[in-house]
């Protein structure tokens, strides 16, 4: 018996290869991940039975919470669901990349260039154009930063120099960001604050819809560039003899990175360690090439974050609380032990 699932797509024209274990526990993720949305869906300020739930999704003229369920519960985990994913993806690809353990979007500055951008908007009085251009402004200052790591960088695109930049990058943009802050009226500097701490309270449709294409594009994206990961994971030399093109990928691997938790970041706001966290837990469950990492890393990062989004409605009701402080509970810790297991 064969030990791995090969799927075929685009005529045969793609092939992806799942080892049997990937694609079981893909599969057990998965409907880990339907029955916590459908519980996700059941809690909060008012308690609704799972049966209640499925009436208001399949029948809503029949059903009593369809406002609830459609309106205001829904959005908030579909969106949870596609943050976590693009978050999880871009750690795993990030970490591929420079071929380091405790790479994240956070670490190369993506997060802090969305986060200054999105924080200037607020300051300069952009509230004032609409909420609706906030994400736009997010996404431009990621977009941005990695266009300066790509110029800094030049040609000789290499680990190292990656993190050594993402790193100035980072510390940089943190402390622009705080300037601002420093310099905004307190109202605007609230908001801001909520913001940079990551939240998904009142999401909506639009937000859904501004996120779902750069996920829906993305993630596929990472599927097929995945087989150039596991390229790269046998260093340089090994990777040009199989034909890799390095520079190309690099940047390839790179934009990709941006681009998804440029855009989760956008829409949920600066969503911590979760690019760090869901890559090690897939590791940890499926332990085989990268085509088999990447839906495990998107599903386990969505059940991050709806899990998180979960407790932070639930937990200190009637207050709504950010899901990006429980993320940070766990992931600041994790991250601490993650450098110390590597400097040992």
């Amino acid at each position: 018996m064969s030990s791995a699932v090969v799927v075929r797509l685009a005529g045969g024209r793609l092939s992806l290869r799942f080892e049997r274990r990937a694609f079981a526990v893909t599969l057990v993720l998965a409907v880990a991940l339907a029955a916590s949305a459908l519980a996700s869906l059941s809690l909060g300020s008012q308690m609704t039975s799972p049966e209640a739930v499925l009436e208001a999704l399949v029948v809503p003229q029949r059903s009593d919470i369809a406002l609830i369920v459609h309106e205001i519960r829904l959005p908030r985990v579909v969106l949870a669901i596609l943050v976590g994913a693009c978050l999880g993806v871009a750690g795993l690809l990030l970490q591929g990349l420079v071929r380091n353990p405790l790479a994240s979007p956070d670490v190369i500055g993506i997060t802090g260039g969305a986060s200054l951008a999105a924080v200037s908007f607020l300051a300069l009085g952009g509230a004032a154009l609409g909420e609706a251009w906030l994400p736009m402004a997010a996404l431009s200052g990621a977009l941005l930063v990695a266009m300066a790591i790509i110029a800094l960088t030049g040609r000789g695109v290499t680990p190292a120099r990656l993190v050594l930049i993402g790193i100035g990058m980072a510390a940089a943009l943190g402390a622009g960001t705080m300037l601002v802050l420093v310099l905004s009226p307190d109202t605007t500097a609230m908001q801001a604050y909520v913001w940079l701490t990551g939240s998904l309270y009142g999401a909506q449709w639009r937000e859904v819809a501004g996120l779902a294409p750069w996920a829906l594009v993305g993630l596929p994206l990472a599927l097929v560039f995945a087989r150039r990961l596991d390229a790269l994971a046998l260093g340089d030399e090994l990777a040009v003899g199989l034909g890799t093109a390095l520079q190309g990928s690099r940047m390839a691997l790179l934009l990709l990175a941006v681009a998804l938790a440029g855009a989760a970041v956008a829409f949920a706001g600066g969503l911590s360690f979760v690019g760090l966290l869901a890559p090690h837990i897939a590791r940890r469950l499926v332990a085989c090439r990268h085509t088999g990492l990447v839906p495990a890393s998107a599903m386990i990062g969505a059940l991050i974050v709806l899990y998180a989004d979960l407790l932070g409605r639930i937990a200190f009701l009637p207050r709504d609380l950010p899901a990006g402080i429980f993320i940070a509970g766990i992931g600041a810790p994790f991250f601490i032990y993650l450098l110390h297991r590597w400097r040992s």
